[in-house]
């Protein structure tokens, strides 16, 4: 017997003893980046910027997986059931993690609880976006258009309960105007049915969308941003057109499931700072239109938090149904 404990002891201080070094030797293989959105959309642009880059930074590959649906829910509740080893990570950001949480009466995840926030990568304006035919050139013009024809128009959306979905349902409370909601699998599918004439307007995230507008694709009306944009220096912001309610740039993270070993998260937030520190990295998030914005772990809990406290008021304001 004495032999036996002598056996489960060692066995144990063995176990325990692997644990330092499974942290310092992280990462030994290639690591998920879980996207709970469509390719081609703002969070699939930020996230393969950054991946590629902590791939070199953590020398191992940073592999984004799309897992799109329900506003982001899809791909959250698949990330925050995988092991939290840091071999699987997830984009936290502001629509599937304060907005989508707030617009279902029931979700799958916990968007505090289930995940463990590593960094915010970028703050991002939000642009309205329309057909180049749509007969509106600015603000004024679209609302008055939209109460001329009430239930004619549509936007879409990346889908139920995202934030472009909450955006557009905002921009009609604001405006006491009526379109139809089109929800796609991503912003990606929607910003392509909108160049075909399929939808008539996207309220979408400047990175998706500055490349189709700079073509003559799209046609921007206006942004969320507290200033009018380098890259869109002709487009107002929604302040200046008057509707200060509309004015919110969205936030762009990186966190991986609850529970993940904290010398991990350290190491994750350290190679993320880093990589927004890279200049090239910088000018390929600032060419999206977006700005680069690392935390520290504390610092995006702290958002997380108070981002779902700030959705949950403005959603209940609009008066919004969960779904």
């Amino acid at each position: 017997m004495k032999k036996r404990n002598l056996l489960l002891a060692a066995c144990a201080a063995a176990v325990l003893a692997s644990f330092p070094a499974l942290a310092q030797n992280y990462p030994d293989r290639p690591v998920k980046l879980i996207v709970p959105y469509a390719p081609g959309g703002t969070t699939d642009l930020l996230a393969r910027i950054v991946a590629n880059r902590l791939g070199i930074v953590m020398k191992q590959p940073f592999v984004v997986d799309n897992r799109p649906g329900a506003g982001g829910a899809v791909g959250s509740a698949y990330a925050a059931k995988q092991p939290a080893d840091g071999y699987t990570l997830v984009m936290v950001v502001e629509s599937s993690h304060a907005v989508n949480p707030n617009v279902y009466a029931k979700t799958s995840y916990d968007p505090v609880k289930d995940f463990a926030p590593i960094s915010n990568i970028a703050d991002v304006p939000n642009v309205l976006v329309v057909n180049p035919s749509f007969p509106a050139k600015d603000v004024q013009g679209l609302v008055k258009e939209l109460k001329a024809h009430p239930g004619k128009y549509s936007f879409g959306s990346s889908g139920n309960g995202g934030l472009s979905h909450i955006n557009g349902e905002l921009f009609k409370h604001v405006t006491g105007t009526d379109m139809l909601h089109v929800p796609y699998k991503g912003l990606g599918p929607a910003l392509t049915d909108l160049i075909a004439g399929q939808t008539n307007m996207v309220f979408d995230n400047i990175p998706s969308s500055a490349g189709m507008i700079e073509a003559g694709q799209t046609r921007a009306i206006a942004v969320a941003a507290k200033t009018r944009l380098k890259i869109l220096p002709q487009v107002p912001t929604y302040a200046e057109a008057g509707l200060p309610a509309m004015n919110n740039p969205s936030w762009f993270g990186i966190g991986a499931p609850a529970g993940t070993p904290s010398k991990i998260l350290d190491q994750l937030n350290k190679a993320v700072r880093d990589a927004l520190a890279d200049p090239e990295v910088i000018t390929a998030i600032e060419k999206q239109g977006a700005i680069p914005a690392p935390m520290s772990r504390a610092e995006f809990s702290t958002l997380v938090v108070n981002q779902n406290a700030l959705w949950k008021k403005v959603i209940k304001d609009i008066g919004f149904e969960k779904l």
